[in-house]
């Protein structure tokens, strides 16, 4: 049997440690921009837990927002779908099992646009979020056409609210909470400037741009679990138990995280600290974000580059591996925690409960997909601790500088194929993927007469980390750097990955 509305109006038997809140019919106070798997495992999973204490009471619209989605499939199952919660929660395994019965509809723009515009009509409807990717919060000039439906994220939002603003007349009270869940950084401030943008481009106005800027509240937002979306090997097995069968089964980990930069008395129109969830009303997101790009992005991209070098594949097989999780372990609490300006005890609580949500059994986390621009996120995600680690100590930092000298190494390829820079190391070829420029770079560098030939680490070093445009600065400008990436790097060069780790973690210098 398949799930929807009819199965259970039928009294079908659900299984017992499956949470459900029942359907009703309830208004319809949110638009969402994205049908996809986070957004279903996170926010429309808050909205359900809000639903069943009563303290909502609205449902979920979902709009598809490029043409091509699971729009059909949802409406198939009435807008319901099965979410598993799985993972280490206090030293042992949850599960938690949930019939999500938040989305009312889902609506497909490209096919019935001017059903999408119908919703601004709506006056229950208060909230806007959505998740389309990084590359969904964009500018694309587009006109604006009567009938006709727009491409981007921003323009199909900027015609939405124009038309909720000439249904209501300009009212103040319609007015909507906007909440993009994109990863990028200010983010509502970002989309507020796109729909401003376009408003502009389509000559809107005066009016409408006053109404956007003064009764549209813009929200920046930081989202954080893991989502591992449809479990394709665990399927089957899956709608046994469950006794229906669900297409759109969603998997994610336990731990869940929204900050929400922005007014806190707003947050009584959607109290979901109220019913326990992690969400966090601030007026600066800031510490919040460096905590989590420092820490729980940092820890990755510190260790990418060792793991796999060492021949693991998994994020939960590194933080288990005696040598390569003593490192994650060590270059965390000496090297990361140290010089976040929070609390010690909240430093010390995130960065355990980040070590336990990376031994998660039913997440496989597999460092070559980490590894994807690991250049730019070695930049944004390690640079800035070990610049911060050099201006305090007077040197660099032992264990990030020698995570510096593996990603240099792990970019140590022979060739580019297919866009990608095939590479060899102990385990076998691997491919690197960068953006093309980046690779070339690497690409020369190691091949170069004083680079590959006369293995001349310093000279590699030095060249690789004096390109002011892939790192944002000279980094041969932090006294000592160059020389201790280079020792590292000829270590891991002659001896191998896990050798070189071990004199590192031992302490017994760094001369090779």
């Amino acid at each position: 049997m398949n799930l929807n509305k009819t199965l259970l109006e039928e009294d079908f038997r659900l299984p017992t440690d499956l949470e459900i809140n029942p359907v009703s019919d309830l208004p319809e106070k949110v638009i969402q921009f994205g049908e996809g798997n986070f957004l279903r495992a996170f926010v429309d999973w808050m909205i359900d837990r809000l639903n069943q204490q009563k303290l909502f009471n609205g449902h979920v619209v979902v709009v598809q927002p490029i043409e091509k989605g699971l729009i059909d499939l949802l409406n198939q199952q009435d807008g319901l779908y099965t979410l598993l919660l799985r993972g280490i929660e206090k030293g042992r395994v949850v599960e938690k099992k949930r019939l999500v019965t938040a989305i009312s509809r889902a609506l497909n723009p490209y096919a019935d646009w001017q059903g999408y515009l119908s919703c601004a009509e709506n006056p229950d409807l208060r909230f806007i979020v959505s998740n389309t990717t990084e590359a969904g919060i964009a500018y694309e000039a587009e006109a604006l056409v009567q009938g006709q439906p727009l491409q981007s994220f921003p323009a199909k939002l900027a015609a939405f609210l124009f038309h909720r603003f000439s249904f209501f007349n300009g009212d103040p009270q319609k007015g909507m909470l906007i909440l993009p869940c994109e990863l990028i950084d200010k983010n509502g401030v970002k989309l507020k400037e796109l729909i401003l943008r376009h408003s502009q481009a389509w000559q809107l106005p005066v009016a409408f741009d006053n109404w956007i800027t003064e009764h549209n509240h813009f929200f920046n937002t930081l989202v954080d679990r893991v989502v591992t979306g449809y479990p394709r090997d665990e399927a089957d097995r899956l709608w046994e138990t469950l006794g229906y069968r669900d297409q759109l089964l969603d998997t994610g980990e336990i731990f869940h995280l929204w900050i929400i930069e922005g007014e806190s008395r707003f947050k009584v129109e959607l109290p979901l600290e109220q019913i326990g969830l992690n969400v966090v009303w601030t007026a600066d997101l800031t510490p919040y974000r460096e905590r989590k790009v420092r820490v729980l992005n940092g820890i990755h991209t510190m260790t990418v580059a060792v793991a796999h070098l060492c021949g693991l594949e998994t994020v939960k097989e590194a933080v288990e591996d005696p040598l390569v999780g003593q490192f994650m372990h060590k270059g965390l609490f000496t090297e990361i925690l140290p010089l976040l300006p929070l609390a010690e005890a909240e430093k010390k609580a995130y960065a355990d409960g980040v070590l336990e949500r990376f031994q998660n059994p039913f997440i496989r986390h597999r460092w070559m997909d980490i590894a994807l621009n690991s250049i730019s996120k070695f930049k944004t995600r390690c640079l800035p601790t070990l610049i911060d680690n050099h201006q305090a100590n007077g040197k660099p930092p032992a264990l990030l500088s020698f995570s510096l000298a593996a990603l240099l190494t792990l970019y140590r390829g022979d060739k580019l194929s297919d866009g990608k820079l095939a590479a060899i190391s102990e385990k076998g070829p691997y491919d690197v993927s960068d953006d093309r420029r980046t690779l070339e770079f690497f690409l020369s560098c190691w091949h170069a007469p004083s680079g590959n030939h006369q293995k001349n680490f310093q000279g590699t070093a030095k060249q690789i980390l004096g390109n002011a445009e892939l790192w944002g600065l000279d980094l041969n400008q932090l006294t000592g750097l160059a020389d201790s990436v280079a020792d590292a790097l000829a270590r891991i060069s002659t001896r191998g990955m896990r050798p070189a780790l071990e004199t590192l973690l031992d302490g017994k210098g760094t001369a090779p």
